[in-house]
C-alpha cells in the first residue's frame, strides 16, 4: 500500500476510492493529534511532531463523523440514499443528515490529512483537487450525466483572432449524456462551481454567468457548490469568509444564481435574505435538483 501522503494527492476515480482514504485517515489522525480547542461548534486540532506544531482547518463538530467503524455505517447508508434519489424516491430529512455528515467527514479528512503531511502549497491544491473529484462522483453515482466543459470565446486582436478558455468546473444535464462542447453551452444544463470556500471566488461565478450568456445568447443556469466560508484565526479560534452583503449586491445589480448549496453553510446562510438563496447540500440533491434540470 502507498503511503498515506502519496494516496491523499492521487486522483480519486470512484466513490470507493473516497471510502478507502477517508479509512484511513479517521484510523491515523488518532495516532498524532496532540490536542484541541472548541470555538463556536468547530473544533481546533493541533499535532505536536519533533518539536513541530501543525493545525488542522476548523472541523464543525455536529457534522464530522470520527470514528471510522461509525463513518462507514454511514457511507454504506449513503449509498442506499444515492439509489433512492436514483429511482427517483422521496428522501425524509433524517437521510439527508447523513449526505451532509459523511460527505462533509470525506472532504474534511482529505483536508485534515492534506494539513498534516503535505507542505501548505501543495495541500491548498489537493485539496480542491479531490473536492471536485467528489462532487462529480456523486453525480455520477445518481445517475446525473455531468462532464467538465471549457468553453472557447474567440476575440480579435492586432495579431488576429485569440481564444480566451472559459473552465467550468462541472456541466451537469438533464440528458442521458452532457450536450455542451467547448463551443456552447446546452441551455437545459447547469455550470457548476465547485471550491472548497467561496473567499476570493464569489465574484468570479456572477462575472462568469454574465460572460457565458452573452456568449451563447441565451439564459443560461449556474449553480455554486461549496465546502464551508470558515477559517482558523490564529491558534485558537475561527472566522467567517463570507462577505454576504457583496453577494446580496452581486445578485441584485449583476445577476442572479440558481443557487449557492454548502456542506457547512456560514451562520448568515439561515438569515434572510441569505436564506432565499443558500441551502445545504443535500437540498440539491434530493430537491432542488428535480427543478432545475427540468426543461
Amino acid at each position: 500500500m502507498i503511503s498515506l501522503d502519496k494516496d491523499l494527492q492521487l486522483s480519486k476515480k470512484n466513490f470507493a476510492d473516497f471510502l478507502q482514504i477517508t479509512l484511513r485517515v479517521l484510523d491515523y489522525l488518532p495516532n498524532v493529534i496532540s490536542s484541541s480547542e472548541e470555538k463556536n461548534g468547530y473544533n481546533i486540532y493541533s499535532s505536536h511532531i519533533a518539536g513541530n506544531i501543525k493545525y488542522i482547518r476548523p472541523i464543525k463538530k455536529e457534522l464530522f463523523i470520527s470514528d471510522s467503524k461509525n463513518f462507514k455505517v454511514h457511507f454504506d447508508e449513503l449509498e442506499r440514499i444515492f439509489n433512492r434519489i436514483k429511482s427517483k424516491s422521496i428522501v425524509p430529512n433524517k437521510d439527508k443528515v447523513i449526505i451532509d455528515k459523511t460527505i462533509y467527514t470525506i472532504q474534511q479528512s482529505i483536508g485534515a490529512g492534506l494539513d498534516l503531511l503535505v507542505n501548505p502549497n501543495s495541500a491548498r491544491k489537493h485539496v480542491g483537487n479531490r473536492f471536485e473529484e467528489l462532487i462529480r462522483i456523486i453525480f455520477t453515482e445518481i445517475g446525473i450525466a455531468n462532464d467538465k466543459i471549457i468553453l472557447q470565446i474567440p476575440y480579435d486582436t492586432e495579431e488576429g483572432q485569440k481564444t480566451y478558455n472559459c473552465e467550468n468546473d462541472l456541466v451537469i444535464s438533464p440528458y442521458q449524456k452532457v450536450m455542451s462542447s467547448n463551443k456552447h453551452l446546452d441551455k437545459n444544463e447547469i455550470v457548476v462551481s465547485v471550491k472548497t470556500t467561496s473567499k476570493d471566488r464569489m465574484g468570479k461565478m456572477f462575472i462568469d454567468k454574465i460572460l457565458l450568456e452573452r456568449f451563447v445568447k441565451h439564459p443560461q443556469k449556474v449553480i455554486g457548490i461549496f465546502l464551508n466560508d470558515v477559517q482558523r484565526k490564529e491558534n485558537n479560534n475561527i472566522s467567517y469568509t463570507l462577505v454576504s452583503g457583496l453577494f446580496m449586491v452581486y445578485s441584485k445589480f449583476l445577476t442572479e444564481l440558481e443557487g449557492i448549496y454548502y456542506l457547512d453553510p456560514p451562520p448568515n446562510a439561515f438569515k434572510k435574505p441569505y436564506s432565499g438563496h443558500m441551502k445545504r447540500f443535500s437540498e440539491l440533491l434530493t430537491t432542488d435538483l428535480k427543478n432545475l434540470l427540468t426543461f
